[in-house]
């Protein structure tokens, strides 16, 4: 059955899985091995040296992965997908497959604080230069393209001020110079946002977030063209950041309902900021869902929903923050995103707290600064949840 041209939660059911030739189990087996034997001493030759498909050693590859990678390759619109032992490995897998000394990679400004981490220190000391620019505006990440820029890299929207970047208008840079167009996708996920149809060269996800769901597992993913993902694979074989059999089960089962999770979150959170704006408590409420944002209309015509994160400003500053934080009852004190709890958390004491203060600023990630990762409880318990919270810091202030 063609699955290419079926709706997100039918791919998402089906793509990669068929029921079990031997038993007929209708949920893929974890093959939890570490390596598979051979019929004979040819056929271990014919496997290593590549005249014959099949399975050698689970650093290489492993059948209940290669299920989760198929079914990824589908939903994101890829040739083909290699899944990673977390999102952090997935980036470094895909910058150490295209990039090498002498080169130079722009990224946007507002990622993931150990992405910035990783651009800001790791790699120069490998040779490799890295500019930041605003990627909400095109003309600025133009500005900072050089002769040796051999990779963009955005993340859209943005974590944690979800910022939103024009793919398109950036894949349209990236063509013009050259250089291969990565986007981080995790916050959007494939159901709201699609990076691969609008010109990115990668699409690289933390699949520990919507993907898996459940606050249970730790996981990325690449997904691309094959010539890109084969040599991301070469890459993984040597590092060995891969993901283990068991968990590459709990993202397939995570897979099953990641579009029902998704549209309800999407709901909520667009609720949540509603609410938020209304208070007297939030100066601004940072959402691409409201017309107010700086790039909604950027968002409305490359977004199909607007994600289950958000986050405000507290009047009052991270004193604010801090006593809303332990205020809250239902809500999770906790970091991550994506599954079906509620968390809220402090990015620059927490998620971004190794990125130096005057860059988190420039960044627009202040002192006061919440960010609220949305579950999949009702939304008139979190509202009064929130509600109850902001009531209390308003009484003690």
């Amino acid at each position: 059955m063609d699955l290419s041209a079926k709706g997100i939660s039918t791919r998402a059911v089906h793509a990669g899985e068929h029921p079990d030739d031997s038993t007929g189990a209708l949920v893929p087996p974890i093959y939890q091995t570490s390596t598979f034997a051979f019929k004979n001493a040819e056929q271990g030759a014919r496997l290593f040296s590549g005249d014959e498909k099949g399975y050698i050693y689970t650093r290489l590859s492993n059948p209940t992965t290669r299920v989760l990678e198929n079914k990824l390759a589908l939903l994101e619109g890829g040739d083909d997908a290699v899944a990673t032992a977390s999102g952090m490995a997935a980036i470094s897998t895909v910058v150490s497959s295209v990039l090498q000394q002498g080169d130079h990679l722009v990224s946007a400004r507002t990622i993931y604080g150990a992405t910035y981490t990783l651009f800001e220190e790791l790699l120069p000391r490998m040779g490799i230069s890295v500019s930041f620019a605003d990627g909400s505006r095109v003309s600025e990440v133009k500005a900072r393209v050089q002769p040796n820029t051999r990779m963009i890299f955005i993340e859209t929207p943005g974590n944690p001020t979800l910022d939103i970047v024009h793919i398109a208008a950036v894949a349209e840079i990236a063509r013009e110079t050259g250089a291969t167009l990565v986007v981080d996708n995790t916050f959007a996920t494939f159901c709201n946002q699609r990076p691969l149809e609008m010109g990115a060269h990668v699409v690289v996800h933390s699949a520990t977030k919507y993907i898996g769901g459940h606050s249970d597992v730790v996981a990325g993913a690449i997904i691309g063209s094959k010539e890109l993902v084969d040599t991301a694979r070469g890459v993984l074989k040597l590092t060995g950041a891969i993901l283990g059999p068991f968990d590459a089960w709990l993202l397939i089962r995570g897979l099953k309902t990641m579009a029902l999770r998704v549209a309800r979150q999407n709901e909520t959170a667009q609720k949540l900021a509603e609410f938020l704006c209304k208070r007297p408590e939030v100066s601004q409420v940072f959402y691409p869902g409201l017309p107010d944002h700086p790039n909604h209309h950027v968002a409305r015509h490359q977004m199909s929903g607007f994600g289950g994160v958000l986050s405000f400003e507290l009047k009052g500053g991270i004193e604010a923050g801090r006593q809303l934080m332990n205020s809250v009852q239902l809500c999770t004190l906790a970091v991550s995103l994506g599954g079906v709890e509620t968390l809220i958390e402090h990015p620059a004491s927490m998620t971004h707290a190794k990125v130096p203060r005057d860059v988190r600023e420039k960044a627009g990630i202040t002192d006061g600064l919440v960010r609220l990762a949305v579950g999949v409880e009702d939304v008139e318990d979190i509202i009064e949840d929130l509600a109850q919270a902001l009531d209390r810091q308003s009484a003690s202030s």
